[in-house]
């Protein structure tokens, strides 16, 4: 099985540098903001986003050369994916993110809020300095996609009626969109014509998918210790995904329980065991799969090369994680 590690082979110097960078780019100004940041920056993390970002950029520029303007890009885009994740946690009242305690349970709702915004800040100005309309156009529309998608998931828990491709869009939105358009942003800052510029976007999107719909069989395939949240939780939080959705087709009980919103002892557990007892896990491998078969068709333009491979990898690392 690939790991993270060697599949990142290619970029591994570049990730080295862009951790570095992401500590001086929030600087200390101010001491709990930058206190929060690092928290995060050094809590680990795979950096599969930036990643993407470098590798996309390493595999369409000619000779694999980075500019200063590819490493800025991979750097705003973990700000934002960082910002993201800060919000995500004072919503979902998470008190652990990548086996540490989250920004606001360490900090306070507060002062997470206000760091979630002072990265987001920080990502739009060193965007404008990108001077590209485009790549600036294209990662803007990733800040708004993540606030429609945490809405939309805000306003569907327990909402038995969601529809699979209600479930894709809000996915699109919270996960796929900024590796689709980051993707794609590295492309244009390559200078690539647009119809493969499309291509990458296509490939981040449905990469981002597959990623999401994989994370989603994690919440009841995965251990406490793997998750780093306990087992069943997003559903216990309301969130119906993919193996939820398909199970809901076979066993008509497990809507009456979710509508419940599990208020009685043992409704949780039992929900539980009707999606393991279903072809619900199956059905959203499958989806999953489908995902990362069309990421990787949509690779097929790029000239050879050590990044290129990597990308491809990329996709049958991210269904691995299944086994």
């Amino acid at each position: 099985m690939t790991s993270v590690s060697s599949l990142f082979a290619p970029v591994e110097e570049d990730l080295q540098i862009l951790t570095e960078n992401l500590k001086k780019l929030v600087g200390n100004r101010h001491p709990i903001l930058y206190a929060a940041a690092e928290h995060l920056f050094t809590a680990g993390g795979k950096r599969v986003r930036p990643a993407i970002v470098l590798l996309v950029s390493r595999a369409t520029m000619p000779g694999g050369d980075l500019t200063p303007r590819h490493r800025r890009l991979a750097e705003i885009t973990e700000l934002i994916h960082t910002a993201s994740l800060v919000h995500d946690d004072v919503v979902d009242e998470s008190e652990i993110r990548r086996g540490v305690p989250t920004v606001h349970s360490r900090f306070g709702n507060r002062i997470a809020i206000l760091a979630g915004d002072f990265l987001f800040a920080q990502s739009s100005w060193y965007l404008a300095n990108l001077d590209s309309l485009e790549v600036v156009k294209l990662l803007s529309e990733v800040i708004m996609d993540m606030a429609q998608g945490e809405i939309q998931q805000g306003l569907s828990q327990f909402d038995t009626s969601l529809s699979i491709e209600a479930y894709l869009d809000k996915s699109y939105y919270k996960t796929a969109s900024l590796i689709a358009n980051s993707a794609k942003a590295a492309a244009v800052l390559s200078d690539l014509k647009p119809s493969m510029t499309e291509n990458l976007y296509n490939y981040g999107r449905n990469l981002g998918l597959a990623f999401q719909i994989v994370d989603d069989i994690f919440d009841f395939t995965g251990s406490t210790e793997a998750l780093g949240k306990p087992a069943g939780s997003d559903l216990q939080s309301g969130k119906l995904t993919a193996p939820v959705l398909y199970a809901l087709e076979e066993k008509p009980y497990l809507e009456t329980l979710i509508e419940n919103q599990f208020t009685s002892e043992g409704e949780l557990e039992q929900a539980i065991a009707l999606i393991q007892e279903s072809q619900g896990i199956e059905r959203a491998q499958e989806l999953a799969k489908h995902h990362a078969q069309l990421a990787v068709k949509c690779l097929a333009d790029l000239p050879p090369s050590p990044s290129l491979q990597a990308l491809i990898k990329m996709a049958d690392y991210v269904l691995r994680r299944l086994y």
